[in-house]
């Protein structure tokens, strides 16, 4: 259908790395447009995409490739999601694209076809393709070109809008109408005597049919064969397969002359005392018949010496070399190795000879005695004489498969006078022996052309008659005796005369006709069907091509769709062999199942299946009436009728001509329009004759269902003989039912049901449409076929009504309604006369409370979709909150209100009483919000919250009010589409909250932006401490509740939700990055209110129940000041913010709010003196009740800075203190109470975010932002001052020295040169009590690298980063270990009890699994290092960033939980155990973009 819609339809092909489409058909409209952008397999490479679709102003070449630029939206760089480019599609035909990448010029390719546009009329007005209703004409039988408009008018009278001609060209001596004589030439016998028409008046009849009848003229073109007495043949034989340009053809030719005068002596009796007499009837004629093919024929013409080698002259040959001297390099006489023979391209008989050289060196005699050479050349015939007998017997197989075939076809062949032939035979008779002399002679040989044929079950897509193909020979062929074969060749140059020949026939045919029939499409050479077609479409350039495809495989026919452009293919109702099966054909070939969800603009462009045209018979057909039953061919032809694609059929039908108008031998003429016609005149017609009255109807029906935009299918099987079909339009919602009862079975034979089921109908009906039934005039007398006209049965003719109501019906005897509530309004219709050959079309539209309510519903939908404008109503009795656009109601919600909206997980809905819904028998949803939905769940959900939220629930139960009384099967469709247009609503304005860096980003960034809603919310318990009370800027009820949860579902509610280490991993990206600075400053500041020992908790517990069991968390806090203070305007003003301390001595009880308060710079100057002063303590309630694993050993917290080094250090070997914190579970396996990863000692991302630390509070202390410039503390009983600008120099001078692994063994620095697996690496820590832990690569060296990249020499740093991307990198994450590491282990099960020390519940957790959160510190230092490295280096893994990032685009996609997980498997596999999204995974992979 012509896009009418005034916005841009747009559909995105994605592009995937070795996807070669070929076998895909994707259509599209012209006005379309196309963009194709990268998959995850090629985001990240450098893709050129090339497509031979013509530039603007360009004529189109299918050969000429031209590159496509790319284009960014708004400028994006920081990823490839959105980079697209793309294709205005204004041209029909069929384009080819390919795409490359790297040195790669092509790793994948496909095809788009575009549709062409007919105009038909005056105003030259759009025929849109499934309007087509095609009524195929037999060209021969149209009479002279005078009296065509006569018969023509039958189809304009019946309501087709496109008429299909046989070819009009001169025939060939067969008749038939597919076999042309002159291809260039009109038929003569369209010109009656004093007359002379050309194409010119062909065409000007065309036109005069398009402008005056609104009607579209298509012809068939034959690419495939012509006449087999077309002069320009005999002329030019090299345009078919002859036996000097195809030699492989000589077996099978002899074999055709040999059974042909076979054929002959049986017909004269030749054989009878052998039992094979004339007439062929028994087995036992069968019987004799194989011997005799055996003795007279095979054992005759000996095939099998066309492949041999001449034994004796190759021996001689072979002896005289030997004895000239000649020595070969074989190893033995025996000769194991394969002789190579060499074919005789003329294909003679014993004409395959030696390649001497190759024997030579596979038979070398031992020595040149006239023994040793005799020797070799007897091993050398015996190797020959095995040949020659594998040739034979492949050729006696050849000869049983061509003895099966004769003999299975025996009618078809013919055995008689006139036995079927393969092969032209120009000549007068002659003896077998005379005509195998003609095989030498070139001038007669050439004369010897291979018919045309089709074989059963062959492959389409090669040739038959070329070089390879034993079809001919086999006699597989079902040979067509009137045609020739074409041999075009491999193009032009191989047959130029044909070529050009073909390429007028095309381009005579293009200029007069709307289009062309490709006839036996399957069987034409696709490069030539290509090549024509280009030609034609260089003519016409909405060129409408059809094509009966027999492949047999909906994938080969995409082929020849793509590669030709076909618009529509031929597809049967006569296949049908049931009405179930008519009724699967409707369904599948068109139209929307009903009640279909609407579907956005842009979106993905997915596979497709062909356009179709269904006719009810084809000229090719058997007669319906023959095979079927005459009362068949009304309810089948309504069945077609209601299908959503093209539909057609073929003269004589509607008339009931009870037999096939055979395209070979008919002669008689069409009948002619008139309608004062008597029904019992064999040569004229008109609505009282046949079915023709009712196909009016029914054709009419068809353009009527397909312009008003009826998309959508429904079928229904009512029982074995009935077939109803529903068209429904999703804009009006009106139905259009057509019920067929079938007789594919003639009812005066067959006992037919006398009742039939009601059918229940949802809605009102408002008219029967048109009530048809075939009837018999009279039972007198039998058809007589006339001599001049094709006439029909007259007997026969149709009972229409047209419109008229219910009540009126003959077919139905009452319509009740069924089912009348407030949701559904359905009518029980019982027929009373539906008997075999009736068809009922009934009109439905919902009942007036569904109109109202949804035309209610669409003109609130309007605020969404410009779409549902079409059906929508003034909703009279709207309350006033749906006056209110959603957008305004939604833009009083904050972020937190957007979590409880859109998110919230089982466990976040159940501290508040509530929970996930659990859809029985499948699964729990994920969400609580519009993430997950259901109707009345929606709406409660939100009523109960109060404020805001309220409101947004009251304007979802006001929808879901009209809703819930729509029909039924509208209910998905407009569910979708209110749930839809709330999210995207909502979407919306939760970037409009956010940075400009997420609203002007690429969609990737704004899936991970979300990820700060769906983990930052506020839940009914305060997860944080009170914030100061002078805070007057945001810290009040709403803001101080919000927290991030650590992950989902595992940390999601209670003590368990908020960690200060994943808080302030997460914090940047989450908060910082997305504008949401007045979070991010009260969580710095309520953790910071929880400052103890120097250190801010991990598990917070509210604060009262906070545990300090880990080192790095504070650390990871003021790098978040630091970044707060760098990233957000008037950052440092945070430094100045009153702090409420919970704790203001180690020994304090919880402070209230507000009871002890300092600034911010204050607390940030006491961690770190109290880490320069050193920190040890045991924790509060040491003991199972916290941990019930840790031994009493690990309850003991350390950390102090060295005073050489600089370096923080810490921990003990019975804790772990850092991120990798698993401690040992399995009392079995004996690791209970045991860290898998003690990391104790200075662990490198420790020292890192110190050094990050020192250096930025040196620089603010420069800039007077923060009064300290040192740390004092007590040692041994004196002040002990170092400076900041002293601790940023120690750690730099030391940490190369003492944490690069070198490749010299003999380095001083190495105080463990033994424990030393890998080199140009970074310690994993330094000083650990276990010095073989300090040389493990894992991926923490990364973070020091990004918080403190001038630790590193760039030249060292890349070459770290590069081992680490080799070991370590996965898909989407990190490897927490080396695979040559002996404890590594990349799978994790936290169930697993056994007695593995290094797996059993889950020891290792940081041992091997792949994190995701790493992945983002690894990128952003393989970044900022590769700029180091210079140009060509940072293009290259800005590349490589890239396609990882894809790869977590892609795992967002599918996520049901749209996050991205804690942890994987190896290689990226899923691992149960982990978070299904996390939060420090999003903001690290969001920070990367960033970056970018």
């Amino acid at each position: 259908m012509v896009q009418t819609s005034t916005t841009q339809q747009a559909r995105v092909l994605f592009l995937n790395d070795m996807e070669r489409l070929e076998r895909t058909l994707f259509r599209l409209e012209q006005g379309f447009e196309l963009q194709f952008r990268l998959g995850p397999t090629l985001q990240g490479k450098t893709v050129r995409v090339h497509t031979n679709y013509p530039a603007e102003g360009q004529r189109f070449d299918r050969l000429k490739f031209r590159p496509l630029e790319w284009v960014n939206p708004a400028g994006q760089q920081e990823d490839d999601c959105d980079k697209f480019c793309k294709l205005d599609l204004l041209v029909a035909g069929s384009y080819q694209y390919y795409f490359g990448c790297g040195a790669d010029e092509k790793v994948g390719s496909g095809y788009i076809v575009v549709d062409p546009v007919l105009r038909v009329g005056e105003d030259n007005h759009a025929l849109a393709l499934d309007c087509i209703t095609v009524q195929t004409y037999l060209a021969k039988c149209l009479g002279p070109l005078d009296e065509w408009l006569g018969r023509l008018r039958v189809a304009k009278e019946t309501g087709y809008n496109m008429i299909h001609f046989t070819p009009l060209q001169k025939l060939g001596r067969s008749r038939s109408c597919y076999s042309l004589s002159d291809q260039l030439d009109l038929n003569p016998e369209f010109s009656p005597p004093g007359k002379n028409y050309t194409w010119s008046d062909v065409g000007a009849l065309v036109e005069r049919l398009r402008r005056e009848w609104d009607m579209a003229c298509i012809t068939d073109v034959v690419y495939n064969h012509t006449a087999t007495n077309s002069k320009w043949v005999r002329l030019h034989p090299e345009c078919g397969y002859n036996l000097v340009n195809s030699a492989h053809l000589k077996p099978a030719w002899v074999l055709d002359r040999a059974l042909w005068h076979l054929s002959c002596h049986v017909a004269d009796g030749t054989y009878a005392e052998r039992g094979v007499p004339p007439p062929i009837h028994t087995e036992q004629h069968v019987h004799a018949l194989r011997g005799l093919l055996w003795e007279e024929v095979f054992l005759r013409v000996r095939l099998w010496e066309f492949q041999q080698v001449n034994v004796d002259k190759a021996v001689d040959q072979f002896r005289k070399l030997l004895q000239s001297g000649v020595e070969g390099s074989g190893s033995s006489p025996e000769g194991t190795e394969q002789l190579r023979l060499v074919k005789d391209p003329q294909k003679q008989r014993f004409g395959t000879t030696v390649d001497m050289k190759s024997a030579v060196q596979l038979f070398r005699p031992h020595s040149k005695s006239p023994s040793h050479v005799q020797e070799c050349c007897n091993c050398f015939k015996k190797r020959l004489e095995d040949l020659n007998l594998e040739f034979y017997k492949e050729m006696v197989y050849h000869a049983e498969q061509a003895t099966n075939c004769i003999v299975g076809t025996v009618v078809y062949e013919r055995l008689a006078e006139d036995g079927l032939k393969y092969f032209t035979f120009p000549f007068d008779e002659m003896t077998f022996d005379q005509e195998m002399k003609l095989l030498s002679q070139e001038e007669h040989a050439c004369h010897l052309l291979a018919h045309n044929g089709w074989v059963m079950g062959d492959d389409p897509l090669k040739n038959f008659a070329e070089p390879g193909s034993q079809v001919y020979l086999r006699r597989e062929l079902v040979c067509w005796e009137d045609s020739v074969k074409l041999r075009y060749g491999a193009g032009p140059e191989d047959c130029p005369y044909l070529w050009a020949h073909m390429k007028k026939y095309t381009e005579i045919t293009a200029k007069h006709f709307a289009g062309v029939r490709l006839d036996n499409c399957h069987s034409t050479p696709l490069h030539v069907a290509e090549a024509m077609l280009a030609a034609a479409r260089a003519v016409r350039p909405n060129l409408y091509v059809i094509a009966e495809l027999f492949t047999g495989s909906e994938l080969i026919d995409n082929v020849f769709v793509n590669r030709l452009g076909i618009t529509s293919v031929v597809r049967e109702a006569m296949g049908a062999g049931s009405s179930q099966e008519e009724g699967r054909l409707v369904y599948r070939l068109g139209g929307n199942p009903v009640g279909s969800l609407v579907q956005p603009s842009p979106r993905p462009l997915v596979p497709c299946v062909v356009h179709a045209v269904l006719l009810d018979v084809t000229h090719d057909n058997q007669c319906p009436i023959e095979i079927r039953s005459v009362y068949d061919s009304l309810p089948s032809a309504a069945i077609v009728s209601m299908a959503c694609c093209a539909t057609g059929s073929t003269r004589g039908y509607d008339e009931l001509v009870p037999h096939q108008i055979s395209v070979m031998k008919e002669e008689r003429f069409y009948t002619r329009w008139n309608p004062q016609a008597s029904p019992s005149d064999p040569a004229e017609v008109n609505l009282q004759s046949g079915i023709l009255a009712a196909k009016l109807a029914l054709n009419r029906l068809h353009q009527d269902l397909a312009a008003r935009g009826f998309s959508q299918v429904y079928v229904d099987q009512v029982d074995e003989d009935i077939v109803a079909v529903t068209r429904h339009s999703p804009a009006t919602h009106q139905s259009v039912v057509a019920v067929s009862r079938t007789a594919f079975r003639d009812p005066h034979t067959h006992h037919y049901r006398h009742t039939v089921p009601p059918m229940f109908i949802p809605g009102q009906i408002e008219e029967v449409v048109l009530e048809a039934r075939t009837v018999r005039r009279s039972s007198e007398g039998s058809h007589v076929a006339d001599q001049r006209s094709i006439n029909g049965l007259a007997d026969y003719t149709v009972e229409l009504q047209e419109h008229i109501q219910l009540k009126d019906s003959h077919i139905v005897r009452q319509a009740d309604v069924a089912s009348k509530d407030r949701s559904e309004f359905v009518q029980e219709i019982v027929f009373e006369k539906l008997s075999p050959g009736s068809v009922i079309v009934f009109r439905v539209s919902l009942d007036p409370g569904s109109q109202e309510l949804v035309g209610a519903l669409r003109h609130h939908l309007t605020q969404f979709n410009p779409l549902y404008r079409a059906g929508a109503l003034g909703d009279h009795h709207t309350p006033t909150l749906l006056s209110t656009p959603l957008k305004k109601i939604m833009s009083e919600l904050t972020l937190a209100d957007m979590n409880m909206l859109l998110y919230r997980c089982d466990a976040e809905e159940r501290e508040e009483g509530g929970g996930c819904y659990n859809v029985p028998s499948w699964l729990p949803l994920k969400y609580g919000g519009l993430q997950d939905w259901l109707i009345d769940y929606v709406c409660d959900r939100l009523l109960a919250k109060g404020g805001a939220l309220e409101q947004v629930g009251l304007w979802f139960q006001a929808m879901f009010l009209h809703l819930k009384h729509a029909p039924r099967y509208l209910v998905p469709s407009y569910f979708d589409a209110i749930i839809l247009g709330a999210y995207t609503t909502a979407l919306d304005l939760i970037f409009s909250h956010m940075s400009r860096f997420v609203q002007s980003g690429s969609s990737l960034v704004k899936q991970l932006a979300l990820g700060s809603v769906q983990m930052c919310g506020a839940g009914p318990y305060e997860a944080l401490p009170l914030l100061s009370p002078r805070l007057t800027d945001g810290g009040g009820e709403g803001q101080r509740c919000v927290t991030l949860a650590a992950g989902l579902p595992h940390f999601a509610a209670g003590v368990f939700r908020c960690w200060g280490r994943d808080t302030f991993i997460a914090l940047r990206g989450l908060l910082l990055l997305t504008g949401r600075h007045l979070e991010a400053r009260n969580m710095i500041l309520a953790f910071a209110g929880t400052l103890r020992y120097g250190l801010i908790p991990n598990l917070l517990g509210q604060g009262t129940g906070a545990r300090y069991n880990c080192r790095d968390a504070v650390w990871w806090w003021l790098q978040c000041i630091q970044d707060f203070c760098t990233l957000v305007p008037r950052g440092t003003d945070i430094l100045e913010c009153p702090v409420s301390r919970m704790y203001p001595t180690n020994a304090s009880e919880p402070q209230t709010a507000g009871a002890w308060e300092q600034p911010l710079y204050e607390v940030v100057q006491e961690a770190l003196q109290r880490h320069m002063q050193g920190i040890e303590f045991l924790e509060d309630n040491a003991g199972p009740q916290i941990d019930r694993n840790m031994t009493s050993q690990g309850f003991t917290v350390e950390a102090q800075v060295d005073q050489d080094t600089g370096f923080v250090s810490g921990g003990n070997r019975y804790n772990c203190g850092t991120w990798m914190d698993k401690m040992g579970e399995s009392e079995k396996a004996r690791n209970k109470g045991v860290p898998a990863t003690p990391r104790d000692g200075s662990a490198v991302e420790i020292v890192g975010l110190c050094k990050s630390t020192v250096r930025w509070l040196v620089r603010l202390h420069q800039e007077g932002l923060f009064p300290y410039a040192t740390v004092t503390v007590r040692k041994e009983g004196r002040d002990l001052s170092v400076t900041y600008a002293d601790w940023d120099r120690k750690i730099q001078e030391h940490f190369e020295r003492l944490f690069y692994v070198s490749h010299d063994p003999d380095s001083p620095e190495e105080s463990h040169p033994q424990l030393v697996h890998k080199r140009g690496i970074y310690k994993d820590s330094y000083g650990a009590s276990s010095p073989w832990c300090d040389y493990q690569l894992r991926p923490n060296f990364t973070i020091a690298m990004v918080v403190a990249p001038e630790l590193f020499t760039v030249e060292r740093a890349w070459e770290a980063l590069q081992v680490a991307e080799k070991k370590l990198l996965g898909p989407v994450g990190l490897k927490t270990l080396d695979p040559d590491d002996m404890v590594y282990c990349g799978v994790y099960n936290n169930e697993l009890d056994n007695d593995n020390y290094n797996l059993a519940r889950g020891f290792n957790y940081h041992q091997g699994p792949e994190w995701l959160w790493p992945v983002g510190y690894f990128l952003r230092a393989k970044l900022y290092f590769a700029k180091k490295m210079g140009p060509e280096i940072y293009e290259s893994t800005v590349h490589m960033v890239k396609n990882i990032l894809s790869q977590h685009s892609v795992h967002l996609e599918r996520s049901s939980w749209k996050g991205l997980p804690e942890l994987t498997n190896e290689n990226g596999q899923y691992c149960p155990f982990s978070c299904e999204t996390q939060a420090w995974s999003i903001a690290t992979v969001l920070e990367v973009l960033y970056d970018l």
